[in-house]
């Protein structure tokens, strides 16, 4: 079974999503963006979720995860929690 870990930053608007990802591609800390303005209990570390299998998580954050680019923040991914900015950190 296929394996991942990523980090994210969930919000409740895609608008703030967008934002975050603009603050995130002229090189701000991921880590710390998620511990400001993550909604998902997760941004107390950071956004890390640890190494989860395919089909853990929601089908539209598992068909990022498994599919998307490593390291690369991907998003916004809209799911029934919100807004997510997704960075991979590996599969295996």
């Amino acid at each position: 079974m296929a394996t991942a870990s990523a980090c994210h930053i969930l919000v409740k608007t895609k608008a703030e999503a967008e934002s975050i990802k603009i603050k995130l591609d002229k090189g701000a800390d991921f880590y710390k963006l998620a511990k400001q303005f993550s909604t998902c209990p997760s941004g107390k570390k950071g956004g890390d979720l640890g190494e989860f299998r395919r089909g853990d998580m929601v089908p539209a954050f598992d068909k990022v995860v498994f599919n998307g680019p490593l390291l690369k923040v991907q998003g916004p991914v809209k799911t029934q929690f919100g807004f997510h900015l997704i960075k991979v950190l590996y599969r295996s």
